[in-house]
């Protein structure tokens, strides 16, 4: 039986239209783009055992925990009694909250919450509608078997002293903190948290 693996994609939130249609009309755009870690590399580098999910989240540019919590539940009942769950950046604050608010009846073999913001400290955006932590998240540690939290030193995105803050509060996860992962963990290739998969 393959062990299914969700991945929830970053996005970002504002505090208003006004905000969004600004960031719409003065992002950068890429013709090129870059490869990431979440797209083919994570399927090929665990191989046939394991089944990549990858939804994409409603209104990704503009994102909102309620409409984010709707689409998630609806793929928890598939996945099975084996699966893994991994968020990125705003995907990993969804996870935090999400699993810090509500019981799943069956456990994650393992949790990879990579570069998730802690709070509304970050800053290139408002981490707004409906992201924000309750104080106490000590129930993410009791939904899943184990709990990883991954930061980089040179993230331009989310500081890392967003992991400390999480350690302050998750006294029984694994924070590890990378020296550098191109910025917010914009890399091709990511074979650490391979290794943490295929060890749960």
């Amino acid at each position: 039986m393959k062990t299914n693996i969700l991945l929830i994609h970053g996005g970002m939130t504002f505090k208003n239209r006004k905000d969004y249609l600004k960031y719409l009309k003065e992002r950068s755009i890429d013709l090129k783009g870059y490869k990431s870690w979440t797209d083919e590399y994570l399927a090929e580098k665990l191989g046939r055992n394991y089944q990549i999910i990858k939804p994409r989240m409603p209104l990704k540019d503009n994102s909102r925990y309620e409409d984010w919590k709707i689409h998630f539940e609806r793929y928890l009942p598939l996945l099975g009694k084996k699966f893994v769950l991994i968020g990125n950046s705003l995907g990993g604050i969804f996870l935090a909250k999400y699993l810090s608010e509500n019981k799943l009846k069956t456990k994650p073999l393992g949790t990879f919450l990579v570069c998730p913001p802690f709070d509304d400290t970050i800053p290139t955006e408002d981490l707004v509608n409906g992201f924000k932590l309750k104080s106490n998240i000590s129930m993410l540690e009791n939904n899943t078997e184990k709990l990883y939290l991954m930061f980089s030193e040179n993230d331009d995105c989310v500081p890392v002293s967003h992991a400390e803050k999480y350690r302050s509060k998750l006294p029984n996860s694994k924070i590890i903190i990378y020296k550098n992962k191109n910025g917010h963990f914009k890399i091709a290739k990511f074979p650490e948290i391979v290794r943490l998969i295929k060890g749960l």
